[in-house]
């Protein structure tokens, strides 16, 4: 490996406090310190637990009560504005200024069972009925999807009136930030819109969506034998209309999901020359987001509150952790040869890195024991 220095728990959990320390301030009263408190966020996290749960298992954590009061004293536009800082302040050294990176935008959704009031109407989205509920909140990212540099880059809760050119307006500001430039944007069907085209190829903007299998004549060019690039015109309602290139790939199923055959990969693609198999191939990456969104689950404190500020900061933690591990792998196991970078992710998976981290904290906070006896 090319760092010799040994990892131990106690970096595990400074590469992920740091951020909330520099980034985030809530003024406290008493003896309990700004560290206690994220000390009992990134417990909850790595426990899958609640405030209530957390407050009863330890002992060196502040009581349900004080995490309460002070965790309300975050405020929701002070989080948005330093989102991207928490999730890249550390790993921002690993990543290459004016490189050529690729993106991928998302949205997931977080079920929520509870009422909406004035406090949480312009988050709460109704979607497709999943786990029982069509209320969510829900979250739209931006991620490198480079091999080895998948990092969340910013992540923002997602208000019923702002439109999907909104958010790719940010983002692709963002990226100019930070000084990065665009190979290709990848994006999921949900973009697939005149207006989001038409904002894509103003700013000229490299990029691939999906073709939605929609109407007959789309239908009708995704189906052949061979790949193929083909024009379309697509309008919208209000007869707004943008021209379109679709490349489209060829592959045989050979019984793949029970299937034979061919199955023909549409996409608008806009501002790269590339051939059908690598458009889909390049895109395929895009699904690195899904992984981070499962890993985010496992390391996401839970709660029914209809608070936005409370879940959009679990939701920040989450993915600073996941960048936090990702970081973490790449600096200590690295292999140390010429070439391209090989990272030796067999030793230090998730599961490793949430145990770490879990152990510092467990002999940090004291695990209260509560033995029952068997009758």
């Amino acid at each position: 490996m090319c760092d010799k220095v040994e990892l131990r728990p106690k970096q595990c959990i400074d590469t992920a406090l740091k951020p909330l320390l520099d980034n985030i301030d809530i003024k406290i009263n008493g003896s309990l310190t700004l560290k206690d408190l994220f000390y009992t966020a990134i417990c909850m996290a790595v426990d899958n637990s609640s405030v209530h749960s957390a407050s009863k298992h330890y002992q060196e954590i502040p009581c349900e009560t004080s995490l309460r009061y002070h965790l309300k004293k975050l405020n929701l536009a002070e989080l948005i504005k330093v989102n991207e800082n928490i999730l890249l302040q550390a790993f921002v050294s690993t990543l290459k200024s004016m490189k050529k990176y690729e993106f991928a935008i998302d949205f997931t959704n977080d079920p929520y069972y509870g009422t909406t009031d004035s406090s949480n109407e312009g988050y709460v989205i109704r979607s497709q009925a999943k786990k029982s509920t069509n209320s969510f909140y829900s979250y739209v990212s931006l991620s490198i999807i480079n091999k080895n540099e998948r990092y969340t880059i910013a992540v923002l809760p997602v208000e019923t009136n702002k439109t999907k050119v909104d958010y790719l307006t940010y983002f692709v500001d963002l990226i100019g930030k930070l000084n990065f430039n665009i190979k290709v944007l990848c994006l999921d069907r949900e973009f697939n819109s005149v207006d989001v085209f038409e904002f894509l190829q103003n700013r000229n903007i490299p990029h691939i969506i999906p073709i939605v299998k929609r109407g007959n004549e789309v239908k009708q060019l995704l189906d052949g034998r061979k790949a193929r690039s083909t024009e379309y015109v697509m309008k919208n309602a209000q007869k707004k209309e943008v021209h379109l290139d679709f490349v489209i790939d060829v592959k045989y199923l050979k019984g793949k999901r029970g299937k034979h055959g061919c199955e023909n990969l549409g996409f608008v693609v806009y501002g790269v020359k590339w051939p059908p198999r690598k458009i889909s191939t390049v895109y395929r990456r895009r699904f690195a987001i899904e992984s981070s969104y499962r890993m985010r689950n496992i390391v996401k404190p839970r709660t029914s509150t209809r608070d936005v500020t409370f879940r959009y900061f679990f939701t920040l933690l989450s993915f600073l952790l996941r960048n936090a591990w990702l970081y973490l792998q790449k600096k200590h196991f690295t292999i140390a040869k010429t070439g391209p970078i090989t990272i030796d992710e067999d030793k230090f998976r998730f599961a490793r890195f949430i145990l770490f981290v879990e152990e510092w904290l467990r002999r940090k906070l004291r695990i209260q024991l509560v033995v029952q006896c068997l009758r």
